[in-house]
């Protein structure tokens, strides 16, 4: 539930939808004009677990709560969808703070590993204190549904996911992350400034559905980075696609883990960069 602390419908809406208009001047073919622009929406959100400031990071404003619940499973604060009792957002001036109840067992692993993290929306490490601190061992994803062919699928995928980016059509700057049945057909997508932001919206939302993120696969409009690597390992996710290219830390994870890594995702084709036994 989302609960203004400053009144005005008018700001909880832009809040919700992610973007918000701003005068811009148009200048085209010798001549200019003054208009307005729809920008995406980039704000503070501040993470509280059981009243413990547990991370600020910097995301579209829309569908916090379920970027809450993604990002508290993709980080490994909590192991399941039941360990989380409670979300409730609140708007403090120009930012957001998103506040869970998790179980008490998990709250307690959490001090004890706790990190004061203050995250950029191009970044999913930002503040960590020690290299010792990357987790960069992955679980193992086990995907009996994985074709030895997975084309077809990347190709509906690539061929639809612009439809559903309704925030990219407004602002022309924001990453999708969807979630595929193993067809290629889209069932969810999650838009936001920050790759890795979009993918725990979409995780977030598929826990809270209690959907078994086995059965399908994840097709992002960014390139493929570590963080989204060990993010799609740590729920069981069996596929990583993207438009973009991969990186080699990207690389390094999915493959011992099984994750299919497949990148330059187009209508005609795509490149696999973990080449598996099970497929």
């Amino acid at each position: 539930m989302l609960t203004e602390t400053s009144p005005g419908a008018a700001t909880a809406t832009a809040a919700e939808s992610g973007c918000e208009a701003r005068p811009v001047l148009r200048r085209r073919a010798g001549s200019s004009g003054p208009g307005t622009d729809s920008v995406a929406q980039e704000a503070p959100v501040a993470l509280v677990i059981n009243g413990i400031s547990y991370a600020v990071m910097m995301a579209t404003p829309a569908s916090l709560e379920e970027f809450a619940a993604g990002f508290v499973l993709t980080e490994g604060v909590v192991g399941a969808r039941s360990d989380i009792y409670e979300i409730e957002v609140q708007r403090h001036g120009a930012g957001y703070e998103v506040a869970l109840e998790v179980a008490q067992q998990c709250f307690m692993q959490m001090k004890e590993k706790r990190r004061a993290m203050a995250g950029r929306s191009g970044c999913g490490v930002c503040g960590i204190e020690s290299l010792a601190m990357l987790d960069l061992a992955p679980e193992q994803v086990a995907a009996p549904w994985l074709g030895r062919d997975v084309a077809p699928a990347v190709a509906a995928a690539a061929r639809e996911l612009g439809r559903h980016q309704a925030l990219m059509r407004a602002t022309g700057g924001v990453h999708a992350a969807a979630w595929c049945a193993p067809d290629g057909g889209i069932v969810h997508v999650c838009e936001d400034v920050g790759r890795h932001n979009a993918l725990d919206k979409l995780i977030g939302r598929l826990a809270l559905q209690g959907a078994d993120m086995r059965e399908g696969f994840v097709f992002m409009s960014s390139r493929a980075s570590y963080e989204l690597a060990r993010k799609a390992t740590r729920m069981g996710i069996p596929m990583l696609a993207t438009i973009s290219a991969p990186s080699s830390l990207a690389i390094d994870i999915a493959g011992p883990a099984g994750l299919k890594l497949v990148s330059f995702c187009r209508q005609d084709g795509c490149v696999e960069y973990t080449l598996l036994d099970t497929v």
